[in-house]
Parts: structure tokens; sequence; C-alpha cells
């Protein structure tokens, strides 16, 4: 059993209107069925499940909001969620593609489990519903290697002011060599290119002391440079909150859900590992929190990582995770 005291608290553990910030959490998983997944997390949270779709389960009852349990495949959910055609013949062959789309899927497509936006103090009981989990059969990225599947979790952002979020930005690429060496991503996850590192020319504009763009700016430079929902923090949903049109007007793909949050995807869901959890990839990504609201330290670990990024052979050389690990970290001293 998990308890909260192993979740490293961030420095903003408030919202700028004085509520406890929230997180979601999305684990992609298979070993279980759909509906013994939605059984056994309703059971463990005291829920009630209702069908919304043949590829879509909802557990209600929870103060925070609905869980979703779905398979994470968006062409069988559409069609899952479509009316029956009236023609025989064209209800035989809807059918006949979509058994076939869906015989294709198994054992490729991770089955998923998202949560509401949970309060900070409640990230235990997630990493618990994941031991129960677990115990049932629940197989992660590390089962076999086709497994692509990801744990990607949304913190709610303290305020949507272009400082911090800016701020936040510097930080999480100022420590993103650190996150990947301690996420050791599975290589199929890798391949698909779903947590794609930012490109060269953007870090190195972020990390420049003297960037702090107003919000239009910050968007724009963003949506230039990252107009895909592929990379390690997806900061899409956001800037779709925060300015949809802005947003929209680069990108418009309809899988971006607007949130005030940042959606943080690089970890593996290796869910079938005993004591692993959430805890681990969340006091990982504490550290950037910490970086982002230590402006001293923030300045001082971007100049340094401006320099590294400016050399050529010299980087060979020069380990940045491990300067990292022992000079920029909250406990580095």
């Amino acid at each position: 059993m998990t308890k909260i005291d192993a979740f490293t608290l961030p420095p903003w553990q408030k919202t700028a209107e004085g509520q406890l910030r929230r997180v979601g959490v999305e684990l992609e998983m298979n070993g279980l069925e759909l509906d013994e997944i939605a059984r056994l997390a309703a059971e463990f949270l005291g829920c009630t499940v209702e069908t919304t779709s043949r590829y879509e389960r909802s557990l209600r009852g929870d103060p925070a909001g609905e869980w979703i349990v779905e398979l994470d495949f968006a062409l069988l959910k559409k069609m899952g969620r479509e009316e029956r055609i009236a023609s025989d013949l064209g209800d035989e062959i809807r059918g006949s593609a979509e058994d076939v789309i869906k015989w294709f899927a198994n054992g490729l497509v991770p089955h998923e489990l998202v949560s509401p936006p949970l309060p900070l103090n409640r990230l235990g009981e997630v990493d618990e519903l994941i031991a129960y989990l677990r115990e049932a059969g629940a197989k992660g990225t590390g089962d076999r290697a086709t497994n692509a599947f990801g744990m990607q979790f949304n913190p709610e952002v303290p305020a949507c002011k272009a400082n911090i979020i800016s701020a936040y930005l510097k930080a999480f690429l100022c420590l993103f060599d650190w996150l990947s060496v301690r996420a050791d991503i599975n290589m199929t996850r890798r391949l698909t290119s779903y947590v794609d590192p930012f490109p060269g020319p953007y870090v190195k504009k972020l990390v420049q002391t003297d960037y702090w763009p107003d919000m239009a700016g910050l968007i724009d430079d963003y949506l230039e440079a990252n107009p895909t929902r592929n990379r390690a923090l997806d900061m899409l949903p956001l800037f779709k909150h925060i300015d949809e049109q802005r947003v929209l007007a680069k990108v418009s793909d309809e899988l971006i859900k607007s949130r005030p949050t940042f959606h943080y995807r690089l970890p593996d869901c290796l869910i079938d590992q005993p004591g692993w959890g959430v805890h681990i990839a969340w006091n990982d990504w504490v550290e950037v929190e910490r970086l982002a609201a230590d402006p001293q330290r923030l300045e001082k670990c971007c100049r340094a990582y401006a320099v590294y990024l400016d050399k050529s052979v010299g980087r060979l050389l020069h380990n940045w995770e491990d300067e990292v690990q022992q000079k920029w970290l909250s406990g580095a001293t």
C-alpha cells in the first residue's frame, strides 16, 4: 500500500483561487478485459459502472467526477458510439469491418483507465488502485515488446500566467535529459514518436535567460515549433484552454482536450511490476515544479544548459543529466 507521504508535494499546492491543485492520471494496460478493469476499479473506488458505448465505460459516484475505462483506439470508439445502420447489408458490412479492426487491435491497443481531476492528497489512492489491478492481472509496458503503454498525468497549473508557464517550460527542458534517463523509456514507445523531445532550436530559444514573452508570444512560439500532441510535455491542452482560436488556427487535431493542466506523457506504465506506482514519476516531476518556482536557481540552470547546448564536440564529453543530478536538483549541494 502506498501512502500519500510517498508523494513529494510541489511548492505551489494551491491554485490562484486558493483551491488545492488537482491531478488527472491516465494508465494504459492490458491483461484484463475492458469490463474487468471497470468492475475492479469501481469495486475499489465505491463507484457504479455505466456502459457508454461498446468500448467505453464510465464509473460514477466519485465526488471528484467520472472515471473512464476505454479501449484506447479512436476509430473503434467512434464506431462503438454510432447508431446501428438500418440496412441489414450495411449493418453486416459495418460489423465485419469493426470485428477486423478489433481483432487487429487486440493485444496492441491498450485499455486506458482515466481518472477525473483528483486533489493532490488523493494520489496515494491511485497507487493503491494500481496495486489492486496488478494483483488481478493487469499488464504494462514491460510485459511484452509490443506494449508501448504509457502513464500520463495532468497536473493543474497554479495559475494561467505567462511567466509561470514559461518557468515550467524552461525547467522541464533543462531537466528533460535527466527525466528521460530516470524514466528509462521502453524502446517501442520511443519508436512511436508519442513522447518526442522538443526541437533543438526551440529548446535553445526557451532557455535563454531573457526569454519571458507575453502569453500570445509564448503560445505562438510553441505552436510554430510544436504543432503536434507528440511531445513528452504536451502543452496544447493548456494553450487551447487559454486561447482556443489561436491553437485551432495552427493545429486541428480533435483529440486535443482543453484543460488547465500540463500533459506529462513521458513515463511508461509498469503496472505489473511490484512496487511501481504514480509516485515514482510524480516525485521526478516535482523537481520540475521546484525548479520552476525558484527563479534564481532556474536562471543559473538555464544559463548553464544554454552553454552546454552551444557546445559541439564538447557535448560528447559532458554528461548533462549527471550535472543535473549533481547541481540542479532541489537537494543538490
